[in-house]
């Protein structure tokens, strides 16, 4: 039963460490089992006293390790891999300087059907149409701008 508890103790640990870089509480949930279960072996395979020492030094020692993974873990290479290093505020969904080019004319560069590639004012562009197919080399004009989706449409 001691073996046991050694058992379930290593992998519960191991578990939750493997948790970090493979996400998605599976093997967490698995390790956090394991260790209740040691705990419980402690119980039924040490005195009480022993056992309640082993419990409170798990606690214990989960805790300070949770604390310093939260200090450590974000600088250093691996956590500032797998983290951003801005908070988002200057991130942008959408180019705004698409706008401008509502009302220019360009050549199709690829058939569009309905997406994709027109050269308008010296740019390539990633265009779509309204739903007609426009064939390789015919002018089109820019008619709106959603986002980053510009719709054009035959230039006549």
């Amino acid at each position: 039963m001691i073996t046991a508890f050694y058992v379930l103790l290593f992998v519960g640990i191991g578990l939750i460490c493997v948790e970090v870089f493979l996400p998605g509480m599976t093997l967490g949930i698995i390790g956090s089992v394991c260790l209740l279960g040691s705990v419980i072996l402690a119980f039924m395979g040490f005195k009480a006293q022993t056992a309640v020492l082993i419990t409170v030094g798990m606690v214990a020692l989960l805790t300070i390790s949770f604390i310093i993974w939260l200090k450590l873990f974000p600088k250093s290479s691996v956590g500032k891999a797998m983290t951003l290093d801005t908070d988002g505020r200057d991130f942008k969904s959408a180019d705004s300087s698409l706008t401008r080019l509502i009302g220019k004319t360009g050549e199709t560069m690829s058939e569009l059907r309905p997406a994709g590639f027109a050269m308008i004012d010296g740019q390539r562009l990633d265009v779509v149409t309204e739903g007609e197919l426009i064939p390789k080399g015919q002018m089109v004009r820019i008619v709106t701008v959603e986002g980053n989706r510009v719709i054009v449409r035959k230039a006549i």
